[in-house]
């Protein structure tokens, strides 16, 4: 049974033949009265009196018609309160990276058009976030694509492309990664972390058993050791406020530089959820500001 039979139903009884309601709803006679008929072995009773020479509506189908366009009004009333803002409470992991770089945009991006959702935010590495979402702790999570691939049992979104770069000190008179490595240490990110593991994948193909110098797992420290001529790291593009305060600049890896994917994660069940749903268009909104 189809909700558009009980519409149909309702245009008949209005109109007051098959043939008027069948004009009104853009079908011919024989489809309405197929609708009719299908809604009768539905609900297993005649909806018409048809023991004259013209249809009569039954008090059941009176009945029926006016509790359809009830709930029809009120399905139309529920949609179209999509448009009034959604309140209520998200909770939010990002990475150490996310936190520096996309959250402050897309929370004052978040705050200004909807404050009446509430965000609870958990910093954590890749894995632990995830192992948050699946345990139903987190509603969204920003974080860096793993290695071993994603699961398909929650909805996973890209965000963002990060190509990464080999990080020198400005006055550096080297042009190519591998000089780079080889005139300065190799300030290396931990391989805990993706973002590590995906650096060190580059530099031991380009330069073998590469020494690194310290393990860092915080970004902002590799380039200030950086900018202090300690060495050089290869990271992922840098964001433009450090590049303005640290005396570095970036070296491009050409067409075998690594790239960390930034993805949006959550359980199935609230892909549709509407909260979630603005937390994840500010986070888009503030990679698109980086990106102008």
């Amino acid at each position: 049974m189809k909700l558009q039979y009980l519409h149909t139903l309702s245009v008949v009884i209005a109109k007051g033949s098959l043939t008027a309601g069948a004009q009104e709803v853009n079908l011919s006679t024989s489809a309405v009265s197929l609708q009719m008929r299908q809604l009768e072995e539905y609900f297993r009773q005649p909806l018409f009196d048809r023991s004259g020479r013209s249809i009569r509506p039954t008090e059941f189908a009176r009945a029926l018609a006016a509790t359809a366009e009830r709930a029809m009004g009120e399905i139309e009333a529920m949609r179209d309160s999509r448009s009034l803002s959604p309140a209520g409470r998200v909770r939010l992991g990002i990475t150490e990276s996310v936190e520096a770089t996309l959250f402050p945009r897309a929370y004052a991006t978040l705050r200004r058009r909807t404050p009446q959702i509430e965000l609870q935010v958990r910093r954590g590495h890749t894995a632990s976030l995830l192992q948050s979402i699946k345990a139903g702790e987190l509603d969204i999570a920003l974080l860096v694509r793993p290695t071993g691939g994603i699961t398909r049992q929650l909805a996973w979104s890209e965000l963002w492309r990060q190509p990464f770069v080999l990080v020198v000190p400005r006055d550096a008179q080297v042009s190519t990664a591998k000089a780079a490595l080889r005139a300065y240490p190799w300030i290396r990110i931990s391989r805990q972390l993706i973002t590590g593991r995906l650096a060190a994948r580059y530099v031991d193909a380009l330069i073998p058993h590469c020494p690194a110098l310290v393990d860092l797992e915080n970004i902002d420290c590799a380039v200030a050791l950086v900018a202090e001529g300690v060495g050089v790291a290869v990271l992922p593009k840098l964001r433009p406020e450090l590049l303005d305060a640290y005396p570095v600049r970036e070296i491009a890896l050409g067409s075998s530089a690594p790239t960390r994917q930034l993805m949006l994660v959550k359980r199935r069940a609230d892909e549709d959820n509407r909260r979630v749903l603005l937390v994840e268009a500010a986070f888009e909104e503030a990679v698109s500001a980086f990106r102008a």
